[in-house]
């Protein structure tokens, strides 16, 4: 049996996870959602939601990886021998490689756009969003060019799990997680020096809670679920890496904290930008894409920002990438037998040519979406943030609280912690919550789709 990797340092270990949270949906996703929905009052409601759904089963699946030094799939079958509790790791493996599937597409699409802004791309189209908008809508339905850069991006996020726990994925963890707040500081503090820069933080931190409603708490619910990297195993793994000397509860606060800081920075200079040069805010593709590489060129040393703000985007794309392929890679290994080499080339190479598809599918190749009424890249993408994810996230908090015992989990979880006393109570109450949380997030997009009219939302 191979001798299991382990993490050289706790730091390394938090700043790992911690990159594995922090994702491109962190970026530009989490501020869109507080500045429409309330400001301050939304990020109160998402803070609560961290604590009471998102830090449970961030515990849970560190204490399970922990205590078996296992892989999700692995984990499972351990804590569980001969039950199907087995496929709740499968389902994260598979969920790992549906994700990373898309991911790497927008991960290329970031090292493209950080490359072509330090080359003076963004110049033309300066004060030109509707300029920027076509050339994004050309680059992404080529069928050559985002290929290009999204096998550049997977090559990079193999050549990093090839190097191990240790070399690979901690040593770039002490690199990126430093750089990406540090590059975040930078475009903040620029961000708010410029004119109504200051604007950004009245639009996501003053309590609007005449904009607060059922619908806005689903969302807040829903992003603290999935801005954590929850129920695809991720955790499970990255905590079988650990001693049994490590305090899990406050790695895991650490994490959570980390996580919201970049969100919350990252609106702060996304915003002041663009308040700065009066344009509106935006979501999604529309403002990373189009919006912000029009308004660079405004700025005086704007190559110089572009390129920051889209490398930090790479390295966002780049930490969460490399955290889902160790789940694949970390399967095979525990499970096969194979050597890391050969289990991260085969299907990072598979994931990479899956991924193809996904890219083809947004433009040229349109016949990939014959079977959907969206594209391809979408649907693996609502796959697995509608369904595949919550699921693995609510059957993780029924695991502890009806196959493992409360009490049981409890002994694993002290182990680090001097010993300290948690009520079992209260941790009961936490899964429970958790779990009924995500249920209902799941019944509720469900009762959408076949009726039209979901419950919330």
């Amino acid at each position: 049996m191979q001798t299991r990797e382990q993490w050289g340092s706790r730091i390394g270990f938090i700043l790992a996870a911690s990159g594995s949270a922090v994702g491109l949906g962190n970026i530009w996703k989490y501020p869109h959602m507080a500045g429409d929905n309330g400001g301050a009052a939304f990020t109160i409601i998402y803070l609560l939601c961290i604590l009471l759904v998102g830090l449970p089963i961030v515990i849970a699946e560190f204490v399970i990886g922990r205590k078996t030094q296992l892989s999700p799939v692995s984990a499972f079958k351990v804590l569980a021998p001969n039950t199907n509790w087995k496929f709740v790791g499968v389902l994260g493996v598979c969920s790992a490689f549906v994700i990373l599937s898309f991911y790497g597409v927008v991960g290329g699409w970031t090292l493209r756009y950080a490359i072509f802004s330090l080359s003076g791309g963004f110049i033309e189209f300066s004060g030109n969003s509707e300029l920027a908008g076509k050339h994004f809508e050309s680059f992404i339905s080529n069928p050559i060019n985002p290929v290009f850069w999204q096998i550049i991006f997977m090559t990079i996020t193999i050549m990093v799990i090839i190097k191990g726990v240790k070399s690979g994925i901690e040593q770039w963890a002490k690199i990126m997680m430093p750089a990406i707040l540090l590059i975040l500081v930078v475009l903040m503090v620029r961000g708010l020096t410029l004119p109504n820069g200051l604007m950004a933080v009245e639009f996501l931190f003053k309590p609007k809670f005449q904009d607060i409603n059922a619908s806005s708490v689903v969302l807040a619910l829903g992003h603290a679920f999935f801005t954590l990297s929850l129920g695809m195993g991720t955790m499970i793994t990255y905590g079988s890496y650990l001693r049994n000397d490590q305090n899990l509860l406050s790695s895991a606060l650490w994490i959570i904290v980390l996580d919201t800081i970049i969100a919350i920075m990252a609106g702060v200079a996304i915003f002041a930008t663009v308040f700065a040069l009066g344009s509106t805010p935006d979501s999604g593709p529309g403002l990373i894409f189009v919006a912000l590489p029009s308004m660079f060129p405004q700025l005086a040393g704007g190559v110089i920002w572009g390129s920051l703000f889209f490398f930090l985007l790479f390295m966002a794309a780049l930490t969460s990438a490399i955290s889902i392929l160790e789940v694949i890679t970390a399967y095979f290994i525990d499970e096969k037998g194979w050597g890391r080499e050969k289990a991260t080339v085969i299907f990072g190479s598979i994931i990479t040519i899956v991924g193809i598809f996904c890219s083809m599918s947004m433009g040229g190749f349109n016949d990939i979406n014959i079977m959907f009424d969206i594209s391809f890249f979408d649907f693996l993408d609502y796959l697995s943030s509608k369904y595949m994810l919550p699921i693995g996230g609510m059957l993780t908090a029924l695991f502890i609280l009806i196959r493992w015992g409360v009490g049981d989990f409890i002994k694993e979880l002290v182990i680090g912690m001097e010993n300290k006393n948690i009520e079992p109570n209260l941790v009961t109450i936490l899964f429970i919550i958790s779990a009924l949380v995500v249920g209902f997030i799941i019944t509720n997009e469900l009762i959408a789709i076949f009726s039209g009219n979901p419950i919330i939302g």
